[in-house]
């Protein structure tokens, strides 16, 4: 008879306001990845910070199947940490810093799922470390946390035995990425097939995100002439013109713009043509040359360019994911 195999321990760290799916989600994979194997590959555990149930943010209590530093006999294989939508606002719990920074280096892997970011950083897990994190707070972890570069288009990072997921449904992601490398692609490919998921997820956070809406910044007037430019993205914005309607020189503009708002008047010029595209491709209504022509871009060519390097993916592949009607392909 050949040697049983190999069961992993999963412990997820779930703390007061969890997000239920940044827990529910890879245990889920987990889980599968069990049946699919045709043994119990994993053994899964959700330890709580204390005893009794944990209140999650949308109302549901999860009842821990252990407790931190109260017992927890288990070698841990995996250790992940669940985020919470204000976990970067809230202070860290100086009992599960200090359990995580003495647990996690005891583990072949560690990470976290979505903003639990914060807390691996609070114990100093992340220092020098690429992560990412959900959009929403990445500019929070980096400003909090300086030491750490943040990845903020990333689905999910490794780095060394650290693993980190974006956010909520990425856990998932992160998961399915852990089972194959534990169990093949081929037992990880089953998984996703069974839970109608991507096996590797196309594009980046930015085809989600709405934080990159260009948000006016500067001077009073500047303020005003971004948001002129945003509420007519077909018209000419070149330097010259945006100068004039200023009525200052283009190049005390363009040093002025680029000291204010911190980028230059072209890329923030792009970056609202492409964000009022979304909006149209959302819409899904238009042809792509209309697309093209009410945004100012030259064609439907320079439009799919500029959207890919933005966004992360094209205009074609966000139009299927995000049009209310059906629309012709870019």
């Amino acid at each position: 008879m050949g040697a049983k195999p190999k069961s992993r321990t999963v412990v997820i760290v779930a703390l007061p306001g969890v997000q239920l799916l940044d827990v529910a989600g890879p245990l889920d994979v987990f889980a599968e990845a069990n049946l699919q194997a045709g043994h119990q590959a994993y053994v899964l555990f959700v330890a709580g910070a204390e005893p009794g149930p944990i209140r999650s943010s949308s109302g549901v209590r999860l009842m821990p199947d252990r407790i931190i530093d109260r017992g927890f006999q288990e070698s841990i294989d995996t250790l992940l940490i669940a985020g919470c939508p204000n976990a970067a606002d809230v202070p860290a719990d100086g009992l599960v810093i200090d359990w995580l920074r003495r647990r996690a280096g005891r583990t072949r892997r560690f990470g976290s799922v979505c903003s639990g970011a914060f807390f691996l950083a609070a114990a100093g897990l992340l220092d020098g470390k690429r992560v990412t994190t959900h959009w929403a707070v990445a500019d929070r972890l980096a400003e909090k946390f300086p030491s750490v570069t943040i990845d903020k288009d990333a689905i999910y990072v490794t780095d060394g035995k650290l693993r980190t997921a974006a956010g909520v449904t990425a856990g998932l992601d992160l998961a399915l990425a852990l089972v194959e490398e534990d169990l093949g692609r081929e037992i990880a490919m089953r998984v996703a097939s069974q839970l109608v998921m991507f096996f590797k997820r196309p594009g980046g956070q930015m085809q989600f995100t709405r934080k990159g809406e260009t948000v006016p910044a500067g001077r009073a007037a500047l303020q005003e002439l971004q948001r002129w430019v945003a509420a007519n993205p077909g018209l000419d914005h070149s330097v010259a013109s945006l100068a004039a309607r200023m009525d200052i020189s283009p190049r005390h503009f363009a040093r002025l713009f680029r000291a204010e708002v911190g980028i230059t008047p072209a890329t923030w010029v792009e970056e609202a043509r492409v964000n009022a595209a979304r909006r149209l491709l959302e819409l899904g209504s238009e042809a792509p040359k209309q697309v093209a022509l009410h945004c100012g871009f030259a064609d439907a060519d320079t439009l799919r360019r500029a959207f890919a390097r933005h966004v992360g993916v094209t205009p074609a592949e966000y139009r299927k994911r995000f049009a209310r009607i059906s629309g012709s392909a870019i």
